[in-house]
């Protein structure tokens, strides 16, 4: 496998299991050094250890996006350990399906402190920190002239429109696009892509649990949920964790140096408008 990344330090939050996991170990695969961060520390020791296996350095930090001043820190001991960041991508979020008239405020709170708040509030950390990495005689001329950092945020299909039983969710990501435009044009000075993946099925233990969220809500197997969603979807197949990773490795590499404040849809083509 091409070495895109080789030399660049990555932080990955999310990276407990699921997207975040895949995508640190291609970043990895790929030569990157990498940071984990989750709330699950067990589960970034397991894949920084993985990942240490391609021979890079590596480093696992427990981080609950949701608390706010839990994020500086871990900002401050990635660089402390490696120097500085290049790349970020964050995949950390939780789903919840119920029906509309039941989403309670407890659900609701949640659900946006951890993918809205918690995305709005990490990319600031780290925009902030690659903007302190780009030289003084740069940011004085006042254009970039190559990239300076890339940051990829994870929303979803459900942030391209509502959906009757995903009030919070589909609101936290539609949010999440948003935020993703705003640092984008935040930090278009300074030559920081920042852009966005949003998938529709993909075969993690949060999909998982969606599925368990629609038995429950609505009196329908968890097997039928995952079976009615994947014949909506042109391809008839669900996502993989490689799939969404291939598609964080195009973005934070030189090939998509031109591109910022976008989402891309990597759902098997559910959603073609």
């Amino acid at each position: 496998m091409e070495k895109r990344f080789e030399g660049k330090i990555a932080l990955v939050t999310g990276a407990g299991s699921g997207i975040g996991k895949g995508v640190a170990l291609r970043l990895a695969r790929e030569g990157a050094h990498i940071a984990v961060a989750d709330i699950n520390q067990a589960g970034v020791d397991a894949v920084a250890k993985e990942a240490a296996g391609f021979g890079v350095k590596t480093l696992a930090l427990k981080l609950d996006i949701s608390k706010i001043a839990e994020i500086p820190a871990v900002v401050e001991n990635v660089v402390k350990e490696f120097g500085r960041i290049d790349i970020f991508v964050n995949t950390a979020g939780v789903v919840q399906s119920n029906n509309f008239t039941e989403v309670s405020e407890e659900i609701w709170d949640r659900v946006i402190d951890i993918n809205q708040k918690g995305t709005a509030f990490v990319n600031q950390a780290v925009g902030a920190q690659m903007i302190r990495q780009v030289p003084e005689t740069v940011k004085a001329a006042g254009r970039a002239d190559k990239s300076h950092g890339k940051i990829v945020n994870f929303t979803s299909i459900s942030g391209r429109r509502g959906r009757e039983y995903q009030l919070a969710y589909s609101a936290s990501k539609a949010a999440v696009i948003s935020i993703t435009q705003s640092a984008a044009n935040a930090f278009a000075p300074y030559n920081i892509n920042v852009n966005a993946i949003a998938p529709s099925v993909v075969e993690t233990p949060m999909w998982d649990q969606n599925n368990r969220d629609k038995e429950k809500a609505f009196g329908i197997s968890a097997k039928k949920a995952n079976d009615d969603f994947i014949a909506r979807i042109p391809l008839k197949r669900p996502g993989t964790a490689e799939d969404m990773a291939g598609a964080v490795a195009f973005l934070c590499s030189k090939d998509a140096d031109y591109i910022t404040g976008q989402t891309l849809n990597v759902d098997g083509g559910f959603e073609m408008d």
